[in-house]
């Protein structure tokens, strides 16, 4: 299996990772400097694993978040 992200002339190829990665720019460090890579990464990780991964709403769950889309199916 081959990874199809970054390949020349394929615009699509990139656009679920170029969005992702715009996404913490936009909403998470904004204008705010950070001094460091070491002082940026816990908040990132945290943005990730405590909003962007379990609270966001998902167009392909019906506008639900992870956490609730899964509780629904294990009801």
């Amino acid at each position: 299996m081959r990874l199809s992200i970054g390949r020349t002339g394929r615009c699509g190829d990139s656009a679920l990772a170029e969005s992702f990665f715009a996404t913490p720019g936009r909403e998470l460090t904004g204008d705010r400097p950070w001094p460091s890579r070491a002082a940026a990464h816990p908040a990132i990780f945290e943005w990730i694993e405590g909003w962007y991964s379990v609270l966001r709403l998902h167009s392909s769950l019906g506008y639900r978040s992870p956490a609730e889309y899964e509780s629904v199916l294990a009801a």
